[in-house]
Formats: structure tokens, sequence, C-alpha cells
């Protein structure tokens, strides 16, 4: 089936109200462009390093919305068009022309599923999503890991991920306590679990991540006596970094990226044992040296620097 797409010019200025107004109409799945730039708090949610270039804010945003096929469109958007007229005694609604378009009945949420089929990180891990089926050839002794990321990052398909798990395995041992920084579906720190971990504390600046997190590890058996998931943001939350353990941590995991692995290097040790080890990913290989200047300025020792495609993954003791 074939919908409407219809996508109007206005402005930055209006595209809260036009938003608010259109979702009073009951016309669901809006979708804004503009060249706004990115808050600090949006990066941070976002796996990406390098942001496309949008050119310099000139004020102007497109509000793009659909309508139900049943319904009758040229009313509805006549109804449109007079509501956001009414709009500009408030505020400059900008052109406020409406162009259309039409696109598939895609379910975009979870389309890309079908794409996303069990893959091994190793000779001895596998990650399996929870809708598909083992490999026939996978054998008894292979870790089987089951993941549904939901809308939290972490399929452990990317570079930096394995990277991390690499590490891992290599500098894991049996009973330690781990420390996962930005968990996203919480892959790392489940792995660590399954691999003999003591215990983990998992944290992400988004609730939907920790949500993610959970699931996962009920969906892979995790003994939650061992396994702590919060929300927050230890870099700038004092009191939560604090409440995650002090020097508490045998290993730390940081798969995030770089603006933001730098200034967690400031901090993290406050989490850390004596002679622990952070393992930081993330990090696209532009930005290696200023990650590398940051864990020395903070008095780090780097172990080991590992390479995968782009990406750079650092291995540092306190």
């Amino acid at each position: 089936m074939k919908w409407n797409k219809y996508r109007m010019k206005t402005t930055t200025e209006a595209v809260d109200l036009i938003s608010y107004t259109l979702g009073e109409m009951g016309i669901e799945g809006i979708e804004i462009e503009d060249k706004i730039p990115l808050s600090d708090e949006d990066k941070k949610k976002m796996f990406i390093d390098i942001l496309p270039d949008l050119g310099e804010d000139d004020g102007v945003a497109y509000v793009s919305f659909y309508i139900e096929p049943e319904k009758d469109h040229a009313e509805t958007l006549q109804e449109v068009t007079e509501a956001v007229k009414e709009l500009a005694d408030f505020v400059d609604i900008g052109d406020a022309t409406i162009e259309k378009s039409e696109t598939a009945d895609v379910d975009w949420m979870n389309n890309w599923k079908k794409f996303w089929k069990p893959f091994k990180v190793d000779d001895k891990i596998i990650i399996k999503p929870t809708w598909e089926k083992l490999p026939e050839d996978t054998t008894e002794d292979t870790l089987v890991v089951e993941l549904d990321p939901g809308t939290a990052f972490g399929t452990g398909m990317h570079h930096t991920t394995r990277l991390c798990i690499t590490q891992m395995k290599k500098y894991l041992k049996e009973g330690q306590k781990l420390f996962d920084v930005g968990c996203g579906s919480g892959i790392l720190s489940i792995i660590g679990l399954m691999l003999g971990a003591g215990e983990a504390m998992a944290t992400d600046v988004d609730p939907n991540a920790v949500s993610a997190a959970i699931e996962n590890a009920r969906v892979n058996h995790i003994n939650m006596n061992q396994y702590d998931v919060k929300a927050g943001d230890i870099i700038t939350d004092v009191d939560f970094r604090h409440a995650c353990g002090d020097e508490k941590y045998d290993l730390v995991l940081a798969n995030i990226l770089a603006d933001v692995i730098i200034p967690l290097s400031g901090v993290i040790k406050d989490n850390m044992k004596p002679g622990a080890l952070f393992v930081s990913s993330g990090i696209i290989n532009t930005k290696e040296d200023d990650v590398r200047e940051a864990l020395l300025a903070n008095g780090f020792e780097i172990l080991e620097v590992t390479h995968s495609g782009d990406w750079v993954a650092f291995t540092a003791r306190k």
C-alpha cells in the first residue's frame, strides 16, 4: 500500500507549534528537518563520530506528516492549511507551502531486522538475534548471545563492539567486577557475565538502553543479582558516579565516542580499583591522538592500542 507524504516548508521558530497543532488534529508520525546543530546531550545519545555537514542554520525547517488512506486528503489538507495560517498571528510560519509525495507502507522500526542474521564475533562467540535460529554448524562449546537491541545501539556487528569484546576476553578474569559505561543494548556487560565476571554494572544516558539491556539480560538467563543497570551520566553527575561504586571495578568498558571518552577519562578512575583496566572504543582513527593525549594526561598507562577498519580501541591501566 502507498502512503501520501506531505512536507511543509516553514521556520525553525514555528515547528513546535505546528507539530503540536498537527498532533491535536490526530496526525501522527511527524518528522522535522532543519539545520539546527545537535546539542551535546543529543550527541551522547547517538553512535556517530563524524556529523554530516548540514550547512549554516538558515532558519528554514520542514515538517513532514502522513494522512491515513481512508481520510479525505483534500479536506484534511485544507484543515491543516487553515490551522497553520492561524498560527501566523503568534509566530513566523514562513512559506507554509506543502508538497506531496508517495512512500511505501513500511514498518521502519522493524524493517532492519530482516537484514540482521546470526554472526560470529570470533570462533567461540556467536550473537543471535532473538527472532532468528542458530546456524546448523554451531558447536556445543560456542557461547551463544541472544540479542534484541530495540531502539538502543549495539548489535555487536560494528568494529568498535568487536574490539571491546576481543579485549574483554583477553583481560577479564573469573569473578572480576565489570563496569559497562554507555551500555546500549547491554551486549558488552552481558557477554562479560557469560565469560565469568562476578558482577557487572551498566549505565547509559538513554532510558531506552537501560530497558533493552535488562530485557537482553533476562533473555540470556543472566542472574539479575549479579547485574545492575542504571540510567544516568557519570561524567556530569558526581552523585550518580559515586553511587555506581567508588574504586570498585576491575575492568571498565566504554564503547561510546571519542568526544565522550575524552572527558570520561578524567573521572572514571573514581570507579576503578588500583591497577584496574579501562578499555575504550568507538574512536574514529582521526581522533586516536586526541584520546591518547587525554588518557596520558589523566594518568593512565596505555597497554595496548588495537585497530579494526577505521576504528580504534585503547586498553589502559589506572
